[in-house]
Protein backbone atom coordinates (compact mmCIF):
# COMPACT_ATOMS: atom_id res chain seq x y z
CA UNK A 1 0.00 0.00 0.00
CA UNK A 2 2.86 2.61 1.17
CA UNK A 3 4.55 1.32 -2.77
CA UNK A 4 1.85 2.60 -4.32
CA UNK A 5 1.23 5.48 -2.72
CA UNK A 6 4.88 6.49 -3.35
CA UNK A 7 4.08 5.96 -6.71
CA UNK A 8 0.84 7.42 -7.34
CA UNK A 9 2.85 10.44 -5.62
CA UNK A 10 5.89 10.08 -8.31
CA UNK A 11 3.25 9.61 -10.64
CA UNK A 12 1.72 13.09 -9.80
CA UNK A 13 5.03 15.03 -9.66
CA UNK A 14 6.06 13.88 -12.89
CA UNK A 15 2.47 15.15 -14.18
CA UNK A 16 2.64 18.30 -12.63
CA UNK A 17 5.64 19.01 -13.51
CA UNK A 18 5.42 17.95 -17.55
CA UNK A 19 1.84 20.73 -16.97
CA UNK A 20 4.12 23.29 -15.86
CA UNK A 21 6.31 22.94 -18.75
CA UNK A 22 3.49 22.92 -21.35
CA UNK A 23 1.64 25.97 -20.04
CA UNK A 24 5.65 27.58 -20.00
CA UNK A 25 5.84 27.01 -23.32
CA UNK A 26 2.85 27.83 -24.62
CA UNK A 27 2.77 30.81 -23.39
CA UNK A 28 6.30 31.55 -24.73
CA UNK A 29 4.92 30.64 -28.13
CA UNK A 30 1.97 32.81 -27.53
CA UNK A 31 4.45 35.88 -26.36
CA UNK A 32 6.66 35.66 -29.45
CA UNK A 33 6.88 38.92 -31.20
CA UNK A 34 4.74 38.71 -34.40
CA UNK A 35 6.27 38.58 -37.95
CA UNK A 36 7.59 42.37 -39.41
CA UNK A 37 4.85 41.84 -42.11
CA UNK A 38 2.07 42.63 -39.85
CA UNK A 39 -0.36 42.88 -42.59
CA UNK A 40 -4.13 41.10 -42.96
CA UNK A 41 -2.46 38.63 -44.65
CA UNK A 42 -0.01 37.26 -42.84
CA UNK A 43 -1.53 37.62 -39.35
CA UNK A 44 -5.06 36.26 -40.54
CA UNK A 45 -5.60 32.84 -38.15
CA UNK A 46 -2.77 34.04 -36.13
CA UNK A 47 -1.19 30.81 -34.00
CA UNK A 48 -4.37 28.87 -34.44
CA UNK A 49 -3.97 27.90 -37.88
CA UNK A 50 -0.50 25.72 -36.91
CA UNK A 51 -0.76 22.64 -36.14
CA UNK A 52 1.93 22.38 -33.51
CA UNK A 53 0.46 25.63 -31.76
CA UNK A 54 -2.83 23.27 -31.60
CA UNK A 55 -0.63 20.39 -30.38
CA UNK A 56 0.76 23.04 -27.74
CA UNK A 57 -2.91 23.35 -26.66
CA UNK A 58 -4.21 20.14 -26.56
CA UNK A 59 -1.05 18.69 -24.34
CA UNK A 60 -1.54 21.64 -22.10
CA UNK A 61 -5.65 20.04 -21.57
CA UNK A 62 -4.33 16.79 -21.17
CA UNK A 63 -1.34 17.37 -18.25
CA UNK A 64 -4.13 19.71 -16.83
CA UNK A 65 -6.67 16.69 -16.48
CA UNK A 66 -4.03 14.38 -15.57
CA UNK A 67 -2.92 16.90 -12.73
CA UNK A 68 -6.87 17.37 -11.60
CA UNK A 69 -7.09 13.14 -10.88
CA UNK A 70 -4.02 13.12 -9.42
CA UNK A 71 -4.85 16.20 -6.87
CA UNK A 72 -8.17 14.34 -6.20
CA UNK A 73 -7.45 11.00 -5.85
CA UNK A 74 -4.43 12.21 -3.19
CA UNK A 75 -6.16 14.58 -1.56
CA UNK A 76 -9.75 13.63 -1.92
CA UNK A 77 -9.68 10.48 -1.98
CA UNK A 78 -13.68 10.48 -1.16
CA UNK A 79 -14.46 11.67 -4.41
CA UNK A 80 -11.74 9.90 -6.33
CA UNK A 81 -14.32 7.45 -7.88
CA UNK A 82 -16.97 10.27 -8.80
CA UNK A 83 -14.53 12.39 -10.52
CA UNK A 84 -12.63 9.88 -12.26
CA UNK A 85 -15.68 8.00 -14.18
CA UNK A 86 -16.31 11.66 -15.79
CA UNK A 87 -12.14 12.88 -16.60
CA UNK A 88 -10.53 9.76 -17.06
CA UNK A 89 -12.56 8.75 -20.56
CA UNK A 90 -11.75 11.98 -21.71
CA UNK A 91 -8.38 12.05 -20.62
CA UNK A 92 -7.87 9.07 -22.75
CA UNK A 93 -9.92 9.71 -25.63
CA UNK A 94 -7.38 12.80 -25.63
CA UNK A 95 -4.81 11.40 -25.46
CA UNK A 96 -5.29 8.16 -27.42
CA UNK A 97 -7.10 10.18 -30.35
CA UNK A 98 -5.53 13.64 -30.59
CA UNK A 99 -2.35 13.99 -28.54
CA UNK A 100 0.07 10.75 -28.87
CA UNK A 101 -0.66 10.86 -33.07
CA UNK A 102 -0.89 14.30 -33.40
CA UNK A 103 2.14 15.15 -31.23
CA UNK A 104 4.33 12.06 -33.34
CA UNK A 105 2.68 13.78 -36.58
CA UNK A 106 4.20 17.54 -35.53
CA UNK A 107 7.31 16.06 -34.55
CA UNK A 108 8.09 13.93 -37.93
CA UNK A 109 6.49 16.11 -40.24
CA UNK A 110 8.65 19.48 -39.42
CA UNK A 111 11.55 17.43 -39.25
CA UNK A 112 11.54 15.68 -42.13
CA UNK A 113 10.45 18.65 -44.30
CA UNK A 114 12.99 20.89 -42.41
CA UNK A 115 15.72 18.42 -43.15
CA UNK A 116 14.65 18.46 -47.17
CA UNK A 117 13.91 22.12 -47.32
CA UNK A 118 13.33 24.63 -44.13
CA UNK A 119 12.13 26.72 -46.43
CA UNK A 120 8.71 24.73 -47.09
CA UNK A 121 7.87 24.78 -42.86
CA UNK A 122 10.33 26.93 -40.94
CA UNK A 123 12.06 30.04 -43.71
CA UNK A 124 14.75 31.25 -42.06
CA UNK A 125 13.36 34.71 -41.45
CA UNK A 126 12.04 33.04 -38.34
CA UNK A 127 14.97 32.96 -36.74
CA UNK A 128 14.79 36.06 -35.90
CA UNK A 129 11.59 36.18 -34.56
CA UNK A 130 11.45 32.37 -33.17
CA UNK A 131 14.44 31.40 -30.12
CA UNK A 132 16.00 27.79 -30.71
CA UNK A 133 15.51 26.48 -27.42
CA UNK A 134 11.67 28.00 -28.29
CA UNK A 135 11.91 26.02 -32.00
CA UNK A 136 12.59 22.86 -30.17
CA UNK A 137 9.69 23.39 -27.18
CA UNK A 138 7.14 23.30 -30.35
CA UNK A 139 8.66 20.55 -32.20
CA UNK A 140 11.26 18.20 -29.87
CA UNK A 141 10.68 18.06 -26.11
CA UNK A 142 6.63 17.20 -26.98
CA UNK A 143 8.38 13.85 -28.17
CA UNK A 144 9.64 12.71 -24.53
CA UNK A 145 6.36 14.50 -23.06
CA UNK A 146 4.88 11.86 -24.87
CA UNK A 147 6.44 8.89 -23.87
CA UNK A 148 6.83 9.71 -20.74
CA UNK A 149 2.99 10.31 -20.33
CA UNK A 150 2.79 6.37 -22.04
CA UNK A 151 5.01 4.87 -19.59
CA UNK A 152 3.99 6.66 -16.18
CA UNK A 153 0.17 6.14 -17.01
CA UNK A 154 -2.54 3.31 -18.43
CA UNK A 155 -4.78 5.32 -20.60
CA UNK A 156 -7.55 2.90 -21.79
CA UNK A 157 -7.85 3.14 -26.20
CA UNK A 158 -10.94 3.53 -27.15
CA UNK A 159 -12.42 0.95 -29.98
CA UNK A 160 -10.16 1.33 -33.15
CA UNK A 161 -13.33 2.58 -35.25
CA UNK A 162 -14.35 5.00 -32.21
CA UNK A 163 -11.12 6.11 -32.25
CA UNK A 164 -10.01 6.81 -35.97
CA UNK A 165 -13.20 8.40 -36.33
CA UNK A 166 -12.46 11.00 -34.07
CA UNK A 167 -9.06 11.92 -35.18
CA UNK A 168 -10.63 11.80 -38.52
CA UNK A 169 -13.06 14.28 -37.34
CA UNK A 170 -10.40 16.29 -35.92
CA UNK A 171 -7.89 16.17 -39.62
CA UNK A 172 -11.40 17.47 -41.65
CA UNK A 173 -11.95 20.15 -39.14
CA UNK A 174 -8.14 21.31 -39.39
CA UNK A 175 -7.81 21.22 -43.16
CA UNK A 176 -11.45 23.00 -43.72
CA UNK A 177 -9.73 25.87 -41.43
CA UNK A 178 -6.57 25.92 -43.01
CA UNK A 179 -8.02 26.01 -46.35
CA UNK A 180 -10.59 28.69 -44.81
CA UNK A 181 -7.34 30.55 -44.09
CA UNK A 182 -6.36 30.42 -47.25
CA UNK A 183 -9.48 31.52 -48.69
CA UNK A 184 -9.79 34.25 -46.57
CA UNK A 185 -6.06 35.45 -46.76
CA UNK A 186 -4.08 34.13 -49.36
CA UNK A 187 -1.68 32.64 -47.43
CA UNK A 188 -0.62 28.94 -46.74
CA UNK A 189 -0.58 27.86 -43.29
CA UNK A 190 2.80 25.75 -44.70
CA UNK A 191 4.80 26.81 -47.27
CA UNK A 192 4.48 23.80 -48.92
CA UNK A 193 0.87 23.67 -49.79
CA UNK A 194 1.91 26.68 -51.55
CA UNK A 195 4.38 24.85 -54.35
CA UNK A 196 1.90 22.18 -54.65
CA UNK A 197 -0.98 22.03 -57.16
CA UNK A 198 -4.13 19.96 -56.95
CA UNK A 199 -3.12 16.69 -57.39
CA UNK A 200 0.05 17.30 -55.76
CA UNK A 201 -1.75 18.82 -52.68
CA UNK A 202 -4.15 15.50 -52.47
CA UNK A 203 -1.39 13.22 -52.33
CA UNK A 204 0.65 15.00 -49.09
CA UNK A 205 -3.09 15.72 -47.64
CA UNK A 206 -3.24 11.78 -47.72
CA UNK A 207 0.33 10.68 -46.79
CA UNK A 208 -0.19 12.93 -43.83
CA UNK A 209 -3.30 11.59 -42.76
CA UNK A 210 -2.16 7.79 -43.17
CA UNK A 211 1.06 8.40 -40.88
CA UNK A 212 -1.25 9.66 -38.55
CA UNK A 213 -3.87 6.90 -38.33
CA UNK A 214 -0.44 4.79 -38.15
CA UNK A 215 0.84 6.78 -35.20
CA UNK A 216 -3.09 6.29 -33.95
CA UNK A 217 -2.17 2.68 -34.46
CA UNK A 218 1.20 2.31 -32.72
CA UNK A 219 0.26 4.55 -29.65
CA UNK A 220 -3.00 1.75 -28.98
CA UNK A 221 0.04 -1.09 -29.82
CA UNK A 222 2.70 0.50 -27.42
CA UNK A 223 0.02 1.18 -24.86
CA UNK A 224 -1.09 -2.85 -24.85
CA UNK A 225 2.17 -3.93 -24.97
CA UNK A 226 3.62 -2.08 -22.33
CA UNK A 227 1.35 -2.18 -19.77
CA UNK A 228 0.00 -6.23 -20.48
CA UNK A 229 3.99 -6.67 -19.39
CA UNK A 230 3.67 -4.87 -16.47
CA UNK A 231 0.26 -6.52 -15.31
CA UNK A 232 1.95 -10.01 -16.32
CA UNK A 233 4.83 -8.91 -14.12
CA UNK A 234 2.99 -8.32 -11.24
CA UNK A 235 1.01 -11.09 -10.97
CA UNK A 236 4.24 -13.43 -10.83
Amino acid sequence: MVMALRGQRAVSVLHFLCFLWAVFALLQNLGVPKPVRKDHEHTYGGHWKHLTFLNQVLQTILYALCVVTDVVALCIPSKEKSVSSVVVPIRDFLFAAYVFPVGLFVAFAFWSLYAYDRELVYPRELDDINPTWLNHSMHTTILPLLFIELVICVHKYPTKKKGIFGLTVFTIMYLSWIFWVHYASGVWAYPVLGVLGVSGKTLFISIAYSILVAFYLLGDCLTKWLWARRRKKCTC
